[in-house]
């Protein structure tokens, strides 16, 4: 008789020697992490190090071929990986959430695979001719976020794989099954030492930054964190990929045509419950048409299912945990004392689990809010009465952050000149928070610096050597 070990099993840490995760809806254990030292770090690195040369000696098309196996591999275990994801990060299965997001993980390492990087000749005159290669910068720290834990963590590993890196990944504390559930399905096609996760606290996270072992360092997170991460780099020089916070504004133009634009809207906005560093954080609507964006809203969001996300009817679930949950209810209550008006939500909702927010819109709420001016990462969305373009302009390039912006009408034209003029990292028409794996992503400001996806994605995690003849 044969039996079959599950993902989680394999991962899983024994009860009393790792750290309990909670399932985000119910609050109940799901398994145990396992609790890295630095000493661990230590040798994960030691170990990557070891292994890098024979990995980038492999060449682009032999760690293409094993990167294309990868997906397969996640495709053939996706269900697994998506109830798993679902619970941890407590994102409903249905929707633009678990499976998708699983699903994402696999096409971006598919593109990784596929994107060709050719050496560029940059001059040539007679016998005289310059090229720039693009070779394996060494090994690679990754530090990933706990609201798409799977999907970012393969926005780091899987250029930095196909460059001829070797990846050391530190997972967020709060969501670190997830990710060693996914390496755990990439090592089943990779070298010993490649590829490997080190679950710790915040002293792992913080020593992976100032380790002198690493080459770069990528890092998806808040804005707090990533100055943290600049400093303790400095002494190194490793090179960084930073994606930090983004208090993304949109801005509805005078004469757009609402109902066409409303869902993608909503989602631009409430993606992942609005846990999405690039989602919609505040909304500019002119006068002539405020009222009828702000109901139009708040009936999306009433119809909206919300709860337990392995119920397959649902597309919204809880704030992942304590602390969110904490600053969703701080500034939802802070604007209510301001006098803004609660239109729909404002309020937990017990009946789904502890930390579940209802889905909520306020309007009559002007920038210097808090609501307005920091990023709230959930439910909630700020709407802003504006009469002249200009000041809406004015308003949304006021934030000290860039990620993402939009722009939203019925003429192309007319957003796209707008949209020039917004200072963002991205931005979108008609449509919020929308990427491709081909199209470079990154922020200005205080969102970071750097670019993924595409070439430019190898690019940042290779390093350009020029040949002179």
């Amino acid at each position: 008789m044969t039996t079959t070990t599950t993902l989680l099993e394999e991962i899983s840490a024994p009860e009393g020697i790792g750290r309990p995760i909670p399932d985000a809806a119910t609050r109940e254990v799901i398994a145990h992490a396992p609790v890295h030292t630095t000493e661990d770090l230590d040798r994960a690195i030691a170990d990557a190090r070891a292994a890098q040369p024979g990995w980038a000696a492999l060449g682009h098309a032999e760690r293409s071929r094993i990167l294309h196996a990868i997906a397969d591999e996640i495709e053939a275990n996706a269900e697994e990986l998506a109830v798993l994801l679902s619970r941890e990060q407590g994102k409903p299965l249905n929707g633009p959430n678990a499976r998708f997001e699983v699903g994402a993980c696999a096409l971006w390492t598919r593109a990784a695979a596929d994107t060709p990087i050719e050496p560029e000749v940059v001059f040539e005159a007679g016998e005289s001719r310059a090229e720039v290669h693009y070779e394996p910068l060494g090994v690679v720290g990754a530090i990933g976020p706990w609201n798409w834990p799977m999907m970012i963590s393969v926005w780091q590993i899987a250029p930095s794989l196909r460059m001829g890196n070797t990846v050391v990944v530190k997972p967020s504390e709060y969501t670190p099954l997830s990710v060693l559930a996914l390496a755990a399905v990439f090592n089943r096609h990779l070298p010993e030492g490649v590829l490997t996760v080190v679950s710790g606290d915040r002293e792992v996270g913080a020593s992976i930054a100032a380790h002198p072992g690493l080459d770069k360092i990528m890092f998806t997170g808040s804005t707090e964190t990533g100055r943290r991460i600049v400093e303790a780099s400095a002494h190194n020089l490793a090179r960084l990929t930073l994606e930090l916070g983004g208090n993304d504004p949109g801005i509805i133009l005078p004469g757009t045509d609402i109902a066409a634009i409303a869902e993608n809207l909503f989602w631009g906005i409430f993606l992942n419950t609005g846990q999405t560093c690039a989602a919609l954080k505040r909304l500019y609507v002119h006068d002539s048409q405020y009222e009828q964006v702000v109901e139009t809203l708040a009936n999306l969001a009433a119809a909206m299912p919300s709860g337990n996300g392995l119920d397959e009817a649902n597309v919204l679930g809880p704030l992942q945990n304590e602390k969110q949950f904490d600053i969703v209810r701080r500034l939802v209550d802070d604007a209510r004392a301001r006098g803004a008006r609660i239109v729909t939500g404002g309020a937990a909702a017990p009946e789904h689990g502890p930390l579940f927010y209802r889905t909520t819109v306020v309007a009559d709420i002007d920038d210097g809010a808090p609501l307005v001016d920091e990023e709230q990462f959930g439910p909630v969305i700020p709407v802003i009465r504006y009469s002249e373009v200009d000041d809406a302009v004015r308003r949304a390039n006021a934030s000290s952050q860039g990620l993402g912006a939009s722009v939203w009408s019925s003429d192309a034209d007319a957003a796209t000149e707008v949209a020039r003029r917004v200072q963002a990292g991205t931005v979108w028409i008609n449509q919020h928070g929308a990427i491709n794996p081909n199209v470079p992503f990154g922020g200005i400001k205080a969102s970071g610096y750097g670019q993924e996806f595409g070439v430019a994605g190898l690019k940042a995690v290779a390093a350009p050597q020029v040949i002179q003849r």
